[in-house]
């Protein structure tokens, strides 16, 4: 499961009723967390758009050493400690350890800023290539619950910044896990974002229709998000779910069929 910025307390009291029942993969994001701690030490956030209208976090060395002290350090450690304290023994990771994850850096990136195409050297980011769940396989098969974030690995052993959402839609696969549940502040995937009683309620990957209707519907991230989603089934992941973080019991709920069903 993937959860994203957002008050943690109930997801850990619903993984609490879930484990040791299922084997579970927690992966979190920590993106506000880090905007915010980045401008308390006066680093401002530099996102940057791209040629294709991606909007993304520049991720240059100060920025990695604020990424890894807020998603490596803080973020996950609080989580690890909100389950050790509800009974579940979890182990806090980055997909940088072990290799978990690895994939080419791409330094240089095309950007357009203030209406004119540049190239962005020096960035500490990239995607994901390979997936290695031997760690992850030891950890769950010892009982203990795995809590992970990026970053991943470059090929040549950099840390680099990834999609969190990719990650976990990865790793799943990898795992061959039965579902894929990932949270967020939205009920799902909304036909309408100013009308949050127009959820969508399913996604078909069999029917071409039911695709097309959920792309359409899905608008800047949330794009690539179900994409990821119908990708992630069409790979062998039994369902991948979008669901809402604020309400009681949200995974179990998720998995009961709450929010937006990719299947």
């Amino acid at each position: 499961m993937c959860i994203r910025d957002s008050d943690s307390s109930m997801t850990l009291d619903d993984l609490a009723t879930l484990w040791p029942g299922e084997r579970i993969v927690f992966v979190h994001g920590a993106n506000a967390a880090l905007d915010a701690f980045q401008r308390q030490v006066g680093h401002e956030p530099r996102l940057v758009t791209s040629s294709t209208g991606q909007v993304s976090r520049f991720t240059d060395p100060e920025t990695m050493d604020d990424f890894l002290a807020i998603y490596a350090g803080r973020t996950n450690k609080r989580l690890v400690e909100g389950l050790q304290m509800r009974g579940i023994n979890a182990v806090g990771l980055t997909a940088l350890d072990g290799g978990i994850a690895r994939g080419p850096r791409k330094d240089a990136i095309r950007i357009v800023e203030d209406g004119k195409p540049k190239i962005l050297r020096g960035d500490y980011a990239g995607s994901i290539k390979q997936i290695d769940t031997r760690l992850i396989d030891l950890l769950l098969d010892n009982g203990y619950l795995p809590v992970l974030t990026p970053p991943a690995v470059s090929l040549n052993g950099e840390a680099i910044n990834v999609d969190g959402d990719k990650l976990s839609l990865r790793l799943a696969e990898a795992l061959q896990a039965d579902a894929m549940v990932l949270l967020s502040n939205t009920a799902g995937l909304l036909a309408n974002l100013d009308d949050p009683d127009s959820l969508i309620r399913e996604i078909d990957v069999a029917n071409p229709a039911s695709v097309e209707a959920a792309m359409t519907a899905a608008g800047g991230r949330m794009k690539k998000k179900v994409q990821a989603g119908i990708d992630a089934v069409a790979a062998g992941i039994g369902r991948v779910v979008f669901a809402d973080a604020r309400v009681e019991r949200p995974v179990s709920r998720a998995l009961a069929g709450e929010g937006t069903v990719v299947g």
